[in-house]
């Protein structure tokens, strides 16, 4: 056969595997909403970047007449490409071919790819639409999804794992993007559980429907399951790039560095009446950390899950930051069980990838009551603790109001190693607030008063201005500086700009053991 007639024989058999399960399922893929995998690739990654690997696999099942059906690719698309410029190695599951159920080879071709990605220390992004392990294959099936959680967890903390979920995604398929570092999925399109409604009806007989038991918003309001939500594919593809431009490729390198026209020295004035007049009134902390980072440019984390704190991504004269504030307009701001795993989470990533976490602090302790302690707030809230006490990434706090009790303790305090740590003169630091305090400091001398409202009032004002300052503080070195509002931007980069080289360690060991 001469080469003219080889190459035309290769492009026949691209050609094949580019119609994947052919016109009637990519046309019911299109009337659902849901692009098909190669064009998921196509609009995440840089125009022409994409370079695919093992087109011409296909499975190795003689079961069941499973001989007859070998379509190329065998229902994964895998291979490398470019986000703005950066490499990134990405799978994406084709729904039109099987359902996109995983096979053995089918998971060789995603292992691949994982193990390219550590080697090279570049991010790995799965766009999941699955209809779960192929069923024919058997063993072999979940032999492969076990392969690919292997390598998610070898990967961890080495390069970023981003998983998008744009269709089914079920049984124990769920753990791998479970793993990664961040999820986002699809309204509407998309669900994630570990057992179908059927199955559910028939062991807890709870009638519920798919959305209900795994959609979206569920898993982003309830179980904290999904860090994004997006109303459709191309947002959803949008974020994940943007997501990207916050990260560095791999744990040896610290986040790209993007020029910035918001003027570093950019006073905040407005800052100076964000705090209501009343000490236990709400504010949104948004509006702070919009009013201070780059164009007020902030990507929140989380939004929907445990919103007494926020967390997400910003810049800071460029430079990538992690962002944890406590959010006053949530149960006022206090630590409870989901957010406290919420932050530990979110700080023990940036601690991972060399992002600098700044800290914006209104809290007035832990949330009280059985349902939290039998929650395990006392292990939870030690992984917050422990998450912040671990990080070795430049640590900035500000706190802005509220700061009692162990909840000082944990948010980034001087004593968990925090670098720099300030504070406006609005800052209450103490062990409890005035009210709880002084019931308890001056018990005797309130019981023996004529007019016991009168005289609390006079001792919290005392209390208040002796202890509920952060001056005491300051005293003793605990904050670095007190500082104006209207400076906070400045402050911020500064401190940053100061601990760009910082160095910092823990003491050797195999790994630690976090309170999970």
């Amino acid at each position: 056969m001469s080469i003219e007639r080889k190459i035309l024989e290769l492009a026949h058999l691209r050609e094949t595997a580019h119609q994947a399960g052919g016109d009637k399922r990519i046309r019911k893929q299109h009337e659902q909403g849901k692009y098909t995998a190669r064009e998921r690739i196509e609009k995440l990654l840089d125009d022409g970047s994409f370079e695919e690997f093992d087109t011409f696999v296909t499975h190795r099942c003689t079961d069941f007449g499973m001989e007859k059906d070998q379509p190329l690719t065998d229902g994964v698309i895998t291979g490398h490409g470019t986000v703005n410029g950066r490499l990134v190695f990405v799978f994406s599951q084709d729904f039109t071919i099987f359902g996109g159920s995983l096979s053995k080879a089918y998971a060789e071709k995603i292992c691949k790819v994982m193990d390219l990605a550590v080697k090279v220390g570049a991010p790995i992004v799965g766009l999941n639409d699955s209809g779960g392990a192929r069923i024919q294959e058997g063993v072999d099936a979940l032999a492969g999804y076990s392969d690919i959680f292997l390598r998610n967890v070898m990967a961890s903390g080495v390069v970023p794992q981003i998983s998008l979920i744009l269709g089914p995604c079920a049984g124990g398929a769920v753990y791998s993007p479970a793993i990664t570092d961040f999820v986002a999925m699809t309204r509407g399109t998309s669900y994630m559980f570990l057992t179908g409604p059927k199955v559910v009806k028939q062991v807890t007989r709870e009638d519920v429907t798919t959305e209900q038991l795994g959609g979206a918003d569920v898993h982003a309001s309830k179980s904290g399951v999904t860090h994004f939500v997006a109303d459709n594919e191309d947002e959803a593809l949008a974020l994940v790039r943007r997501m990207l431009g916050y990260f560095p490729q791999n744990y040896q390198e610290k986040p790209p560095l993007e020029s910035c026209t918001d003027p570093v020295d950019r006073m905040v004035p407005e800052l100076t009446g964000v705090l209501p007049e009343g000490a236990n009134q709400p504010y949104d902390v948004k509006d702070v950390i919009r009013t201070i980072v780059d164009g007020g440019d902030f990507l929140e984390v989380h939004e929907a899950w445990a919103a007494n704190l926020v967390v997400g991504f910003a810049r800071f004269n460029g430079r990538s930051v992690g962002v944890v504030a406590n959010q006053p307009k949530v149960l006022a701001g206090v630590l409870d069980n989901a957010a406290s795993i919420k932050g530990a989470r979110f700080v023990r990533f940036c601690d991972a990838f060399n992002i600098p976490l700044v800290t914006l602090e209104d809290v007035p302790g832990f949330l009280p009551g059985t349902a939290q302690e039998y929650g395990g707030i006392i292990r939870n809230g030690a992984k917050l603790l422990f998450a912040f006490a671990e990080a070795t990434v430049p640590k900035v706090t500000v706190i802005l109001r509220k700061a009692y009790g162990g909840a000082y303790c944990v948010m980034s305090s001087k004593h968990l190693r925090g670098d720099i740590n300030y504070a406006w003169p609005t800052a209450e630091i103490a062990v409890m607030g005035p009210d709880g305090a002084v019931e308890i400091i001056y018990k005797k001398e309130l019981d023996a008063a004529d007019d016991v409202k009168a005289r609390a009032a006079e001792l919290k004002e005392r209390y208040a201005s002796a202890f509920a300052t952060p001056y005491a503080a300051a005293r003793k070195g605990y904050i670095d500086d007190v500082i104006k509002p209207a400076t906070t931007r400045f402050r911020i980069i500064k401190a940053l700009e100061m601990l760009a080289n910082k160095r910092d360690g823990n003491p050797g060991r195999r790994h630690t053991n976090i309170p999970l």
